[in-house]
C-alpha cells in the first residue's frame, strides 16, 4: 500500500480551487453537477409523503423548467425504498439508491446487514450504499472487511432472483471521518477496490462505487480525502482496465465548490468519470445552489432561498 504524503495531498486538493473556468464551462459544469446529486433523506422522521416529495424534486428541480437536468438518485432508507420506486416509475431516469448493510455504523451482525439489503434489492432498489464495519478496519482485520464487501456484491448480483431489478449497483461508503489518517484511507480504498473488481469487473453488478460519507459523521467529503481515493481509483484502472465510480458525500453545499470537485476529477481520471455513471454527490442541499447558480448566470440577479422548491 502507498504510503500518503498527507502535505502534497493537501497542496494538489487545494490547487484545483485556483483553476479558471470560463463562461461556457462553468454553465455546463452547473448542469452536469445537478445530473450528478444523489438527492438524499436519512431521517428518523422520514415518511412516504416526504420520499414522495423527495422524488418529485429529483425529477424536476425546478418544477418551472423541464430543460434542467433531473439528479442522478434519490438515496433513502431502505424501508422507503418501495415508495421511492412508486414514486418515480418503472422508467424513471432516476434511480433509487438504498442505504442498506446497518447504515450508519455497519455494526448489526453480518445476517441482518445481508437480510437488509436482500429486502432493499426485493423493493426495487437500483443502488446500495453500503458501510463498511470501521471496527473491523481499524482492527487490523481487513480480510473480514473484504469478505463483508463481496457478500454484498453477491446480494447485488443476484438482484433478478430475489425480484429486483437486472442490474443493482454496489457503493461502498469508507466513513473517511473515522479513519483518521490519509494511509488508513488510501488502504480501505484499495480494499474495497479489489473487492468490487473480486469477479474481474464482469459480474452482472458491474463494478460500483466507493464513497466519502454517511453524512452523519464529520469531517464527511474533504477535497484532500477525495483525492485519496481518486488516485486509488486511477491506480485501479491503470492496473486493471475497469472502470471504478466515485461518491463524495456530506458536507458539499455550494456550487462552487461542486464545480472545483469537478476540476480535480478531470485532472485525476480525465473526462471518463465527468458522468453520473461514474460520478456523483451526495449533497442534497448542493441541488438548490446549483438552481440559484444558474439562475444568476441566466438573469443577474441571485434567486433568494425562498424562490426554490425544498424537497
Amino acid at each position: 500500500m502507498p504510503t500518503v504524503d498527507a502535505v502534497m495531498v493537501t497542496q494538489r486538493a487545494a490547487s484545483f480551487k485556483a483553476r479558471s473556468i470560463k463562461n461556457a464551462a462553468k454553465d455546463a459544469g452547473l448542469r452536469l453537477a445537478m445530473a450528478m446529486v444523489d438527492l438524499t433523506t436519512l431521517e428518523g422522521k422520514d415518511s412516504p409523503d416526504k420520499v414522495r416529495g423527495l422524488c418529485a424534486k429529483a425529477l424536476r428541480p425546478d418544477p418551472s423548467r423541464a430543460e434542467l437536468p433531473s439528479a442522478a438518485a434519490v438515496c433513502v432508507y431502505p424501508s422507503m425504498v418501495p415508495w421511492a420506486v412508486e414514486a418515480l416509475g418503472e422508467k424513471a431516469r432516476v434511480k433509487v439508491a438504498a442505504v442498506a448493510t446497518g447504515f450508519p455504523s455497519g455494526q448489526y451482525p453480518l445476517s441482518i446487514r445481508i437480510a437488509d439489503t436482500q429486502a432493499a434489492v426485493r423493493d426495487g432498489a437500483d443502488e446500495i450504499d453500503m458501510v463498511i464495519n470501521r471496527g473491523a478496519f481499524l482492527s487490523g482485520r481487513y480480510d473480514e472487511v473484504a469478505a463483508e464487501i463481496r457478500e454484498f456484491k453477491a446480494v447485488c448480483a443476484a438482484s433478478g432472483s430475489l425480484g429486483g431489478k437486472a442490474h443493482v449497483h454496489l457503493k461502498v461508503i469508507l466513513e473517511t471521518g473515522e479513519l483518521e489518517t490519509f494511509d488508513n484511507v488510501r488502504r480501505a480504498s484499495d480494499l474495497s477496490i479489489e473487492a468490487l473488481l473480486a469477479d474481474g469487473g464482469t459480474g452482472p453488478a458491474g463494478t460500483g462505487f466507493i464513497k466519502t460519507s454517511t453524512g452523519k459523521v464529520q469531517p464527511a467529503a474533504t477535497m484532500p480525502v477525495t483525492l485519496v481515493m481518486l488516485e486509488a481509483i486511477r491506480e485501479a484502472y491503470l492496473g486493471t482496465g475497469h472502470m471504478i465510480g466515485m461518491k463524495p458525500a456530506g458536507g458539499i453545499r455550494a456550487a462552487k465548490e461542486a464545480l472545483h470537485y469537478l476540476v480535480m476529477v478531470k485532472e485525476t481520471l480525465g473526462d471518463a468519470w465527468l458522468h453520473p455513471d461514474w460520478f456523483r454527490f451526495g449533497a442534497s442541499t448542493l441541488l438548490n445552489d446549483l438552481l440559484r447558480q444558474i439562475a444568476w448566470r441566466e438573469s443577474g440577479k441571485y434567486a433568494a432561498r425562498y424562490d426554490v422548491s425544498e424537497a
